[in-house]
């Protein structure tokens, strides 16, 4: 590669098919609740946000008090009906290992950034194959802010620059997300950005986004550099 210089991933809804297994995960523990979220609710208020910021705005939106305490309990309960779920089978997006693996291959620093737990990402990774190929990988769990701020990406890249001992740039690094929060979090790291319409269609992505495509089995390594060399 003679531009790109690193690629930091979104997890969920890019490499791993997960959402739809986090989706069911919050219906079956806020259900006793008296809470129904419909797919639609949970792409248009909550994808965003970790479990804290779930459970938070599901609270406010339907007048529940959600103390620290409350949300802890229901993170745990949340987690443990996730694991058992995923434990059913493969989660990852046909041909994301193999671009994994191409990046690895050509040399190109890979890393992390996601809004679901470190153990859960490692978990579903390591049933990949693909857990060893991560140096950095930054869950909710490790940084303050979650998605839409930029803390995650900030944090995955400063933690990626060290692991190389290289002095990366984020302008000649990519951020590979499918939605819209998540690419105003890489962008706020100064990421270069490209979506995936894994979870959103285009049309609410090319705004974030220099480049849009299908998914990673539709993306090169060489439209990559290419991206980035041609604003440089």
């Amino acid at each position: 590669m003679n531009a790109l210089q690193a690629i930091v991933f979104d997890f969920d809804g890019v490499i791993a098919d997960s959402e739809r297994l986090h989706l069911r995960s919050y219906q079956e523990i806020l259900a006793p609740e008296g809470v129904t979220i419909s797919t639609e609710d949970y792409l248009q208020k909550y994808l965003g946000y970790d479990d804290v910021g779930v459970f938070k705005a599901v609270g406010k939106d339907f007048g529940l008090p959600m103390d620290d305490q409350r949300v802890t309990n229901l993170i745990a309960r949340k987690g443990e009906r996730y694991e058992s779920l995923a434990a059913a089978g493969e989660m990852l997006f046909p041909g994301a290992a193999d671009f994994i693996r191409s990046a690895v291959s050509a040399g190109v620093p890979i890393a992390i950034a996601s809004g679901a737990l470190t153990h859960e990402i490692e978990d579903v990774l390591e049933r990949a194959g693909i857990r060893a190929l991560f140096p950095v990988i930054v869950g909710a769990d490790q940084t303050e802010r979650s998605k839409p701020h930029p803390d995650p990406y900030r944090t995955a890249f400063a933690r990626l620059r060290a692991h190389c001992r290289r002095d990366l740039v984020a302008w000649r690094s990519v951020a590979i997300e499918d939605s819209h929060w998540g690419l105003v979090s890489a962008r706020g790291a100064d990421l270069r950005c490209v979506a995936v319409t894994n979870t959103y269609p285009a049309a609410e992505l090319r705004a974030d986004a220099e480049l849009v495509v299908a998914g990673l089995h539709a993306l090169t390594l060489d439209a990559l550099d290419t991206m980035v060399a041609s604003s440089q």
